[in-house]
């Protein structure tokens, strides 16, 4: 398999289905920012704390599966997608760090440690996704779970975010109105 194909030299890529699509269509541009949303995930490992590490690297996995859902247009019932699991794995994820966590009593500036800030950056990327993948059911069909699952995990990424920083004694810092 040789890396460069020249078939996009066009400005056209092939979909799932092998359709061929402009680079800039609404569906590139939602499974392109979940891409991009997962290597940035991917330099925020090693984090230093292995229980986020290994939940970090399934998340990773479940983008891929994000990916294919979205850059398929007409998926058959054995084709990768994203499922209601799929959401509440995260959710699962999100209750038991919360635990771990002081209340919310403000808004809270995104930063503070190398682990941290990269989550708290990840997740304004996932967001972004998010944007990307309604602007695209506006449009086209797709499967509405990605959606939620973008949303979830935004959330996520916020309290990772929140129990790196918490974890590496860096303080959390609230706006000033």
């Amino acid at each position: 398999m040789t890396i460069y194909t020249g078939r996009g030299d066009d400005g056209e890529t092939d979909l799932r289905d092998m359709s061929r699509v402009s680079k800039s269509s609404h569906r590139i541009e939602a499974y392109g920012t979940v891409d991009e949303a997962n290597a940035l995930i991917g330099t925020v490992r090693p984090t230093g704390h292995d229980d986020l590490d290994e939940m970090l690297e399934a998340v990773q996995n479940h983008l891929h599966v994000v990916q294919a859902d979205l850059a398929n247009p007409d998926p058959d019932p054995d084709d990768p997608s994203v499922e209601s699991d799929h959401v509440e794995r995260v959710e699962e994820w999100i209750d038991a760090f919360d635990e771990e966590l002081e209340p919310l009593r403000s808004f809270v500036l995104p930063g503070g440690g190398p682990a941290g800030a990269a989550l708290h950056h990840a997740r304004t990327v996932v967001r972004r996704a998010e944007r990307r993948t309604v602007e695209l059911a506006a449009s086209e069909p797709i499967n509405e779970t990605t959606v939620t699952y973008l949303n979830r995990l935004s959330d996520l990424c916020f309290t990772l975010g929140r129990v790196a920083n918490a974890r590496d004694g860096e303080p959390e810092e609230s706006p000033s109105y």
